[in-house]
């Protein structure tokens, strides 16, 4: 089966800058994919590129079987494209401005009411669904945007960072709708800044400096890392962080919750050598996060 999303050397240069740098990709029918990167990485330019907004320097790309370049109208009837400020109409209600999209897309009559009666139920925005746009909450608008997104059954389905600055629950509910999307056969591209989101996806990709850097599932990104993780508990993390970052072979030590997580080269530094370095601490060795992934893999590059 024909990948639904497939890059081929995609680049893309502004000037002297290369946000996106030959980049290669598939993604099947029906995955969510994830791209996860910093911001300046190349995020939002990679999915411009993939949805015809923006035209590539060289290479080529092709989704739901038609060419971003030369068939751009075919992949526009093809997929939904959530960008980071879509635009809802603040003083319209939650209906009328599905109807707006939906008069933009030519749906009309028995279609139009069937695609309200599933997608309001779905995003639970039924309760809503004659208040104002401008009056909803940012998890409110971002379902909303998403529902105006979906109504021309889009089989691809693009999210810039479609929860950035959105409380958990409504994240949660968010993402309880993309899953039932894929489900129904949707394939989901989505970035996010998130690294928590990204375990959620079937595969993440990692992006830095424009280049896709690790493409993999969560869990083998997790497993795949040479350093080995120590979760540290300590009553003084910030002084702590500081003293562990001196200590030989240690290469990254992060805050993570209350907690500090610590990467360490296996062959230059031990646990018991980490101990007597802070007796006050409880060091216990866990799976990174892919938080911890990212970190390291970035700094792997830097180094290069």
């Amino acid at each position: 089966m024909e990948p639904m999303i497939q890059a081929h050397e995609l680049t893309r240069r502004f000037g002297a800058v290369t946000a996106v740098d030959r980049l290669n990709l598939e993604v099947a029918r029906g995955e969510i994919f994830g791209l996860v990167g910093p911001d300046g990485a190349g995020k939002t330019t990679t999915l411009r590129l993939l949805c015809g907004l923006l035209d590539p320097s060289s290479g080529d790309a092709r989704v739901a079987g038609h060419d971003v370049v030369h068939e751009t109208v075919a992949v526009k009837d093809h997929i939904g494209y959530m960008a980071q400020r879509f635009g809802l109409y603040q003083d319209l209600s939650v209906e009328e401005n599905m109807d707006f999209y939906a008069d933009l897309f030519g749906i009309t009559g028995k279609e139009r009411k069937e695609l309200k009666q599933r997608l309001l139920p779905m995003t639970r925005m039924e309760p809503f669904r004659a208040r104002q746009a401008g009056k909803l909450s940012g998890g409110m608008k971002q379902k909303l945007a998403l529902m105006c997104t979906l109504l021309h059954r889009p089989q691809v389905l693009f999210l810039d960072e479609p929860t950035n600055g959105v409380d958990p629950v409504s994240r949660r509910d968010f993402w309880a709708i993309l899953y039932q999307l894929v489900k129904e056969g949707i394939t989901v591209f989505v970035t996010t800044a998130y690294l928590d989101e990204a375990e959620r996806c079937n595969r993440v990709g990692l992006m830095y400096r424009g280049r896709l850097i690790r493409c993999e599932e969560p869990a083998k990104l997790r497993h795949e890392l040479h350093q080995v993780c120590y979760e540290v508990e300590t009553p003084s993390p910030k002084a702590d962080r500081d003293c562990l970052r001196r200590q030989e072979g240690v290469e990254s030590v992060e805050i993570y919750g209350a907690m500090l997580h610590v990467l360490a080269a296996p062959s230059r530094v031990s646990l018991e050598s980490l101990q007597q370095g802070l007796p006050r601490a409880t060091f216990r060795q866990v799976v990174p996060s892919l938080e911890d992934v990212f970190i390291s893999v970035v700094r792997g590059e830097e180094k290069v």
